[in-house]
């Protein structure tokens, strides 16, 4: 009985120990953590934008165009499912009807009904995916108002699916490592199943100081990124010499990604 007492002492005045030297510990390591290196080549935005010309994507881009959908997917290893239901997509496309509801009517150029419209996370000022995340693995940069997503801390709910009103997020129902079908891109991570993911405006590319992925992959031009609080902008300057419009700008969200129609 003696000596149990005495290990429990021990124990005790070890914790004890351990417990008031934390604030000394937790001082060193702030001391000694390594500073995040900014890369001087990095561009720079308070408030990064998309503007989508779709007359220019569709007039002069050669018909059934993909080279943004292929460089968006093939840099951040997006697999190929092969199946509608269970389709992975940070870049795709959607008729008028299915981009703008609720805008159609039966006047309208069956032309502009019948054209595909690049669709992609709308980086909203006011993400409602932000809001709904219960472990924080989406949020919002305060820095320049990307819409992030950290993969490893996601757990599978799928309420930012559900929050999402622009279909965005995509939910990885198998190991999706196993549908990448073009060649590995070492520099991007990998998902597992279970895992949500979407469009991050390429940050990793803007940190390297390089365009997004399918800005690059365009040849038409029609994809035209900036920093929409820059007035020097190429983007600003587009907002403001032409007529754009949003997806469902009713509900609040105040998407960052317009388009020319």
């Amino acid at each position: 009985m003696e000596s149990s007492r005495r290990d429990f002492l021990k124990i005790g005045g070890v914790c004890a120990l351990g417990l008031s030297a934390l604030p000394v510990v937790d001082a060193l390591a702030k001391a000694d953590a390594p500073q995040m290196l900014q890369n001087t080549n990095a561009l720079q935005g308070k408030k990064w934008g998309m503007v989508i010309d779709m007359k220019q994507c569709w007039e002069k881009g050669k018909p059934g165009c993909k080279d943004c959908m292929i460089a968006c997917h093939t840099v951040h290893n997006v697999p190929d499912i092969g199946t509608l239901k269970e389709e992975i997509k940070w870049i795709w496309t959607e008729q008028y009807a299915n981009a703008f509801p609720g805008t159609e009517h039966e006047y309208m150029a069956e032309s502009l009904k019948d054209k595909p419209f690049i669709m992609m996370c709308n980086h909203c000022t006011k993400p409602a995916c932000v809001r709904v995340c219960p472990t924080q693995a989406t949020w919002k940069r305060p820095e320049d108002g990307i819409v992030m997503m950290d993969f490893h801390r996601c757990i599978g709910c799928r309420y930012c699916m559900a929050a999402c009103p622009f279909g965005a997020r995509s939910f990885n129902f198998r190991d999706p490592r196993n549908y990448i079908k073009t060649e590995l891109n070492m520099a991007f991570p990998t998902r597992e199943r279970g895992v949500v993911e979407k469009c991050n405006f390429c940050n990793e590319r803007l940190s390297a100081g390089q365009l997004p992925a399918c800005v690059e992959a365009c040849k038409c031009k029609a994809l035209v990124f900036g920093d929409l609080e820059d007035p020097k902008s190429e983007a600003r300057k587009l907002l403001a010499a032409r007529h754009t419009v949003q997806r469902k700008p009713e509900l609040g969200t105040q998407p960052n990604v317009y388009y020319i129609v």
